[in-house]
């Protein structure tokens, strides 16, 4: 393709993607297609010749296209955000026609030196301790990872990389921490048996007293307690374990903390919530993504760590065709993690904060409060719709209760509630389990959401729930 039939293209292309979000309402939330609907469209071998590029567009829209799931459509109420934004995709066709490799200093000074800036930028608005050092990791498993990692090296005497294990490490969380945590004690080598998952309070908080009862019960036992997760939001619920409490005693025990706050970090953007952050000045590492509630496409996860020598120990290896003259005076970020290969996705994060300025950031998360608060008021007033958890930020966690059924029937009843409501095509929720109880999950965190989007979201599950009750 020559330049001038890119240039064509190209403008073809933005004018699509600028009429999609302008129009992305008129597609239903959740792909209709059946499974394999999309691949039986799709040739069996590759081309031998090259194919126009009007072609491949037309098959894009017509094959590919109805079988996305819409993440950016206000209706999206499901998982977590993964919200992108006018800025955020400029800057990441800039970062694509560059096509940096932003694996050391030397291979692009400004993308080591922007992401050095805007982590510091994030630093300072999350309220974050000074002194932490921040990188840019692809998600927070990974961040979760190279904490694990970390707290490994830390409590091995920086021997397990050199040796292996030679004596059981363990690693606690909550009974709600996310998932990640368990795939990052297998792959760092801790093993999953020796993952100890916390007892939780009502409101799904991990109990500090249980973690001071596992680590001594692990230390008579002859295991060597490593590293503790606080999680701030977690996947369920949200739930908010007491950070201040846990890091005390992560400090006292000599354990890594790391804090899990990758949805609900962006909530500290707002003064009003900065509490989540009582006692960080414990924590060893902390990860949150702007690619959840920030506005920033995925993916963008920010890892900060108090220690950054500790960081780099664990993971810098230095071969000879990697050295430069300017290694002793630079931050070389290929150290700061598992990947050599970096993208260069300081330069959205960059955009999306000059954009929108920190105060439109805050008012963003204020407003996505609100509605969960709104939301949350119409659940507690209809008298047969319960709430099963807090509501902190922008997720609510709730049930349809006609008082008629058992909690079985209940469960069933809920699973089926979900069905009717996805099938609507104009809101999609996902579901977990709290205490026992199909829970439906509501979350509002979508840039393009609207008071009217969540009014309608209501009328839909009421009108789903009418039916189950009048089947």
């Amino acid at each position: 393709m020559d330049i001038e039939t890119f240039r064509r293209y190209g403008h073809e292309f933005v004018d699509w993607i600028a009429d999609y979000l302008r129009d992305i309402e008129r597609f239903p939330v959740l792909s209709p297609l059946k499974p394999g609907e999309v691949r039986s469209r799709l040739p069996e071998d590759p081309p031998e010749t090259a194919e126009p590029m009007d072609r491949i567009f037309a098959d894009f829209r017509e094959i590919i296209l109805p079988g996305i799931a819409h993440w950016q459509h206000p209706g999206w109420h499901a998982y977590f955000p993964a919200n992108n934004s006018p800025a955020s995709i400029l800057a990441e066709m800039l970062t694509a026609g560059l096509g940096t490799q932003a694996m050391i200093w030397r291979t692009s000074p400004a993308a080591a030196e922007l992401e050095d800036l805007v982590l510091e930028w994030l630093r300072r608005m999350l309220g974050l301790p000074a002194g932490f050092g921040g990188t840019i990791q692809d998600t927070a498993s990974t961040a979760t990872l190279c904490a694990l990692i970390s707290a490994r090296e830390r409590a091995t005497g920086f021997e397990s990389n050199e040796r292996g294990l030679r004596r059981p490490l363990v690693v606690y969380a909550s009974a709600e921490a996310h998932s990640s945590i368990e795939k990052g004690v297998k792959i760092a080598g801790y093993g999953r048996e020796n993952l100890r998952l916390i007892k939780t309070d009502a409101d799904f908080a991990i109990i500090p007293a249980e973690i001071e009862a596992a680590v001594a019960a692990d230390i008579a036992a002859g295991f060597q307690p490593a590293c503790v997760v606080a999680t701030l939001g977690t996947t369920s619920s949200s739930a908010v374990d007491p950070l201040r409490a846990v890091g005390e005693i992560a400090s006292g025990r000599g354990l890594w903390l790391h804090v899990d706050a990758a949805y609900a970090g962006t909530a500290a953007l707002c003064p009003e919530n900065r509490s989540i952050l009582d006692g960080a000045e414990f924590a060893d590492s902390f990860v949150f993504n702007p690619h959840k509630w920030m506005l920033t496409n995925f993916d963008c996860s920010a890892y900060f760590v108090k220690d950054p020598g500790a960081l780099v120990r664990s993971f810098e290896i230095r071969p000879e065709y990697l050295k430069t003259g300017a290694d002793p005076f630079v931050k070389n970020y290929r150290d700061w993690g598992i990947q050599l290969g970096r993208r260069f996705r300081a330069l959205k994060l960059w955009f999306v904060i000059r954009a929108y300025g920190v105060e439109g950031l805050r008012a963003l998360v204020r407003e996505h409060q609100r509605l969960a608060r709104l939301f949350k008021g119409w659940v507690e007033a209809a008298p047969d719709f319960e709430l099963l958890a807090p509501v902190p930020f922008g997720l609510v966690c709730f049930r349809w209760n006609d008082g008629r059924r058992n909690e079985e029937a209940l469960n069933a009843a809920n699973a089926a509630l979900l069905e009717r409501i996805n099938a609507s095509g104009k809101v999609f929720l996902t579901h977990t389990v709290l205490g026992g109880k199909f829970t439906l999950r509501m979350v509002i965190g979508q840039r393009t959401t609207e008071e009217r989007h969540v009014r309608t979201a209501w009328d839909v599950i009421r009108s789903a729930a009418g039916e189950i009750a009048g089947a």
